[in-house]
């Protein structure tokens, strides 16, 4: 059981048993109890059928349970498929249909969905029946180079992707920044507010259990609930995007808060302001900006302490085990200044795509990642993040695929094309527009009642512009989302939000 993910849950029970693992909602899940339940989890999968390779879907909202089931699924040698809670039977059925689960939870509020998409699934308090009992062994140890994840990530494509991480890369992700943030020890304390289906969830919980660390795992994020925990747990690691370092720093009760405990401090998805920077360094936070995609195991790069404050915007050069280059088109390296593709390599990074052997040529290349965003690198091999090549709307920290959002809305009857693009908004971060065409304008609500029978409800547009004129083009024939982003730069300002 070398170098797997089982092999260091089991090192910790050892030594640090009592420790807890995950906290959610008061509740305590220690090492040892989270070691011997998801050893009963895998017994249980065996005993159903399950077999290595098998996927083993979960479609719920995070729990203790949902915890001892990703980790009782790998130790039985089989792959974790999350699900979006939030999923509405398409995609659900959309997602089932690539990955062919051999077993299928669902939480309590999910089993309707999961339903209608055509599976019957196992409820998840079949999981919570086993917190206690006998302990259990499984019929053999997991391999290595084993595939423990498929996480369904948003890119430039209509359908998610199934991002495939194995054991060996998922453990030296967690080993690379081990060795690069000695400000993380094990008994280190993280708040991870996001859901266990997404890849900042996954990695976050596999990445710091593997480091020995207990992880405070929130079911949503509140402001007023964050600086609460952070003060009251005193709380060592705390990663979000901007939007919510700027609702914490505008509560009243931040001014005099104590956030001492904060050894690392992290930032990313969008650029952090000069002015939240300098709030927070008042309160002797420097909040460092990060660089990675799921696809390379979450965070490729980090802006190194020592330099982050006089170069804030800047996201580091790598790490010990991790190399990024920034190239031309045609694969040359840019020179320091010339903005080009990022490129990462790591032993951290995806096996691939599950299943779609034509996105994993594209995107793995000769041992490099392309990452479809656009970087520099100064003279001294430090990376600033430009933009993204890649289609992406990021509302709230949750990626949102624009070509998703399009599929949906041009089904509905009357309209000939559409383009989505990201607009402002003070809560998200950024939330989905929609520009389409047609003959004449549709009935709206009922396009939105459209778009939320068919998506979860963090895509469903916000707003919604009609043009009379076809919308521009590129002198290729495709679509100009330049051009459309450029004429609905303010639409937001005068479209009424329609949801």
């Amino acid at each position: 059981m070398s170098q797997t993910v089982s092999s260091a849950i089991a090192w910790w029970a050892r030594m640090r048993g009592d420790q807890p693992a995950v906290v959610l909602a008061g509740e305590v899940l220690s090492y040892r109890t989270l070691q011997d339940w998801s050893d009963r989890v895998a017994a249980m999968l065996v005993g159903a059928g399950v077999e290595p390779g098998d996927r083993v879907a979960i479609c719920s909202t995070n729990s203790l349970a949902y915890v001892a089931l990703i980790f009782g699924t790998i130790r039985a040698g089989a792959i974790a498929s999350p699900i979006n809670f939030r999923y509405k039977p398409r995609e659900i059925a959309e997602l089932l249909e690539t990955t062919e689960p051999r077993l299928v939870f669902a939480g309590p509020d999910q089993v309707a969905a999961v339903r209608e998409a055509g599976v019957s699934p196992r409820d998840m308090s079949m999981v919570e029946g086993l917190r206690e009992g006998d302990r259990a062994t499984a019929a053999y140890d997991p391999e290595p180079d084993w595939p423990v994840v498929i996480i369904a990530t948003s890119g430039s494509t209509a359908k998610p992707k199934g991002v495939v991480f194995t054991n060996r890369t998922m453990t030296a992700y967690a080993a690379n920044w081990s060795i690069e943030e000695p400000s993380a020890p094990a008994g280190s304390k993280v708040i991870t507010m996001a859901p266990l289906n997404t890849s900042a969830g996954f990695v976050q919980l596999v990445h710091y259990t593997i480091a020995g660390c207990t992880l405070y795992m929130e079911p949503q994020f509140d402001p007023a609930r964050a600086l609460d925990l952070i003060q009251r747990e005193r709380i060592t690691c705390f990663a979000a995007v901007p939007a919510f370092f700027e609702f914490i720093a505008a509560r009243p009760e931040f001014a005099n808060a104590d956030l001492s405990s904060l050894k690392l401090v992290t930032a990313g998805g969008a650029r952090v302001s000069r002015q939240l920077l300098e709030t927070y360094r008042a309160k002797g936070i420097v909040i460092r900006q990060i660089y990675g995609q799921t696809e390379v195991g979450g965070n490729a790069t980090i802006m190194p302490a020592h330099l982050a404050i006089d170069m804030p915007e800047k996201c580091g050069w790598g790490g010990a085990f991790i190399d990024i280059r920034v190239v031309r088109p045609d694969g040359s390296d840019c020179a320091p200044g010339e903005q080009g593709e990022i490129l990462m390599r790591s032993p951290g990074m995806m096996i691939g795509y599950w299943r779609n052997p034509e996105e994993t040529a594209r995107a793995l290349r000769d041992g490099w990642l392309w990452s479809g965003d656009i970087g520099v690198l100064d003279e001294n091999g430090l990376l600033t993040f430009v933009d993204r090549l890649k289609d992406l709307i990021i509302s709230g920290g949750l990626n949102i695929s624009a070509a998703e959002v399009e599929r949906v809305v041009c089904e509905f009857p009357g309209i000939r094309e559409a383009l989505a693009i990201a607009a402002p908004d003070p809560k998200f971060g950024e939330t989905p527009l929609v520009v389409y065409h047609g003959d004449a304008e549709v009935d709206v609500a009922a396009l939105i009642a459209h778009c939320d029978a068919n998506l979860s409800n963090y895509k469903v547009p916000r707003y919604v512009a009609f043009s009379a004129d076809p919308l521009p083009r590129l002198a290729t024939g495709k679509l100009s989302k330049p051009a459309v982003r450029e004429l609905y730069a303010d639409a937001h300002l005068r479209l009424p939000k329609v949801r």
